[in-house]
């Protein structure tokens, strides 16, 4: 069981900067491939960024270039951190941990965190 606790987020300026961190129970941390998804108001939640657990990055397009995903293993913590924020990135951010073994898939959500981008 991993337990994943978001901090970070709020109200920022587009244009402006915000880091979310996410950090996870557990001493296997360093197994898991980690994501973050976010949700719109009426949307469907969308994969955001992942960083799997030898380190490789992947982004969806539309944040590309301004948003960097990255992860401390000593500290059991995955960040976020998203630059150049756009009105159109304000939604609720939800951590994920992912693993797959021989016949399972371990998957593990945090509790979200509210990004809004506004003036």
């Amino acid at each position: 069981q991993v337990r994943l606790v978001q901090s970070g987020g709020g109200l920022v300026q587009p244009g402006g900067s915000l880091r979310l961190s996410c950090v996870a129970s557990g001493s296997s941390f360093s197994t898991y491939d980690m994501g973050w998804y976010r949700q719109a108001p009426g949307e469907q939640r969308e994969w955001v960024a992942v960083i799997t657990s030898g380190g490789d990055t992947n982004y969806a397009d539309s944040v590309k270039g301004r948003f960097t995903i990255s992860r401390d293993n000593a500290k059991n913590t995955v960040y976020l951190q998203m630059n150049s924020l756009k009105p159109e990135d304000t939604a609720a951010y939800y951590c994920n941990a992912r693993r797959v073994v021989v016949g399972a898939t371990y998957n593990y959500w945090g509790q979200g965190t509210q990004v809004t981008v506004g003036s």
